[in-house]
């Protein structure tokens, strides 16, 4: 619960600077890609604890805001060729249709025995395992409630897109619900009121504010001093993962729909401080990468599924000012917004992702 209202608190403040400040329409969260960087590469690979991975992320949030108001970001950018800025785009498309698949549960995996090289086992429970090939993707059996919720979602939310009827993700994402909640794949009576509710989260807030400054964060990060070059490595690899997938989002999106125009970006590689609406986006996402992991949450980044935003019609900051306060809402609805099964919101990941595949057309 700490977390969630930490993400809330993250989201509702980058994606205000990114309205107010930038009048650009993206919103902010933690990013996926960032997320599984820091939950499996840093805490479970490398071995750091949760809170010297937030220290890690807030001196990559002040890195990052450096790079902004320097012209160092300014000389990655245009180092960064035509064609693979259209890529990027479509590649980041590819990823996001991907989780949508993947979330969806329509795709399955099985292993050779053999393959496994080693596994950790908790009674009967199989923790982890290595593998050494021998996976084998294949479509998941269309014989299960949720997979079929799922195919029904996908249908449904295509056929809105397609005949363009306004606001057809979240109706997709909602009618898909009310269908999950028919065929018994949603169950009302889990709904935990208690548990999840808005005062639950405010106490164990907490656990998480400021932890990144505590002992076991910022201030046992340094101590080892032959770990120091792996910390310094792991904080850049945090800090080019940001910036990539904020500057490729922008791209990937803005260029399309003439959110950023091509003045815009001429004047970002010669232009100093904040001249164009993306040095002014930039600096909103570096701000709250920071702000997050004060909080207790990962990279705060400007995300990819804002083109389902864009794709509805927004081109102003007005769209990031109203999706602040609909995350600031939800906070209060956090046990109802528990209900919406992946399988509802699957199929606009998927969909967004296909429609982000245009961007190869550039190539």
């Amino acid at each position: 619960q700490a977390v969630f209202l930490a993400t809330i608190i993250a989201s509702v403040i980058g994606t205000l600077v990114m309205g107010l400040f930038a009048n650009v329409p993206y919103a902010q969260a933690p990013g996926m890609g960032l997320n599984a960087f820091f939950t499996f590469t840093v805490v479970f690979g490398l071995g750091y604890s949760w809170q010297q991975a937030l220290a890690m992320v807030f001196i990559c949030g002040v890195i990052n805001i450096l790079i902004t108001i320097t012209k160092i970001r300014k000389l990655i950018i245009h180092a960064i060729p035509e064609s693979m800025q259209h890529a990027i785009g479509g590649g980041i498309g590819i990823f996001v249709a991907y989780v949508g698949l993947k979330n969806a549960n329509l795709l399955s995996f099985s292993a050779d025995t053999a393959a496994v090289t080693g596994s950790t086992v908790d009674g009967d429970t199989i923790v982890s395992a290595s593998f050494n090939g021998g996976i084998v993707p294949a479509l998941a059996n269309f014989n299960n409630a949720p997979v079929i919720l799922a195919i029904i979602g996908l249908v449904l939310t295509t056929l809105l897109v397609v005949k363009n009827v306004r606001g057809a993700i979240i109706i997709g994402i909602l009618g898909t619900t009310i269908i999950g909640i028919l065929m018994g794949v949603v169950d009302l009576s889990t709904i935990d009121w208690q548990g999840n509710s808005l005062g639950s989260s405010i106490n164990e807030l907490g656990t998480t504010f400021g932890a990144a400054f505590g002992p076991e964060g910022m201030g046992s990060l340094f101590s080892d001093s032959a770990k120091i070059p792996q910390v310094i490595m792991t904080i850049i690899a945090f800090s080019l993962s940001d910036t990539f997938d904020t500057i490729g989002t922008f791209i990937g999106t803005g260029r399309r729909t003439g959110i950023f125009s091509q003045k815009d970006e001429e004047a970002l590689e010669d232009s100093k401080g904040f001249n164009t609406k993306m040095d002014k986006a930039l600096f909103a996402d570096a701000i709250a990468t920071s702000i997050g992991a004060i909080f207790g949450t990962s990279n705060t980044t400007t995300y990819v599924e804002s083109a389902a935003g864009i794709g509805a019609g927004g081109r102003t900051g007005l769209t990031s000012v109203v999706v602040a306060a609909l995350f600031a809402i939800s906070s209060f609805f956090s046990p109802l917004i528990s209900v919406v099964p992946a399988q509802a919101t699957a199929p606009a990941l998927i969909l967004v992702g296909v429609m982000m595949l245009a961007s190869f057309a550039d190539i």
